[in-house]
C-alpha cells in the first residue's frame, strides 16, 4: 500500500481509539469535555465509512443486475427481486452504524 493510505488508515484508527477516553475520564473535567468531542469524531467517521461503504456496494450491485437484465431479458423480474433483497440488507448495514 502507498504511505498516503497508510497515514490514513493510521489517523483513522487512532481517532477511533481515542473514543474509548470518554469511559476513563470524569465528564465534568476537560479531559472528559475532549473526550467527549473525540468520540464525536470518531463516531462522524465511523458513519461516513459505512455510509461509503454501502454507497459503493449498491453500486456494484446495481451494475450487476444490469448486466445481468441486459444480457437475460426473460431473468429480470427474479433479478429485479434479489436486487431489491440485496439493496434492503446493504442498506440494513449503514442503519446499523448510525445507532
Amino acid at each position: 500500500m502507498s504511505k498516503k493510505i497508510m497515514v490514513t488508515v493510521m489517523a483513522f484508527i487512532a481517532v477511533l481509539g481515542l473514543s474509548s477516553m470518554v469511559y476513563a475520564g470524569e465528564s465534568a473535567s476537560a479531559a472528559g469535555l475532549w473526550a467527549v468531542a473525540f468520540m464525536a469524531i470518531a463516531c462522524a467517521f465511523a458513519i461516513g465509512i459505512a455510509a461509503a461503504g454501502t454507497g459503493i456496494a449498491m453500486g456494484y450491485a446495481i451494475n450487476g443486475a444490469m448486466q445481468g437484465v441486459s444480457r437475460n431479458p426473460e431473468a429480470g423480474g427474479r433479478i429485479f427481486t434479489m436486487l431489491i433483497l440485496g439493496l434492503a440488507l446493504i442498506e440494513s448495514l449503514c442503519i446499523y452504524a448510525l445507532l
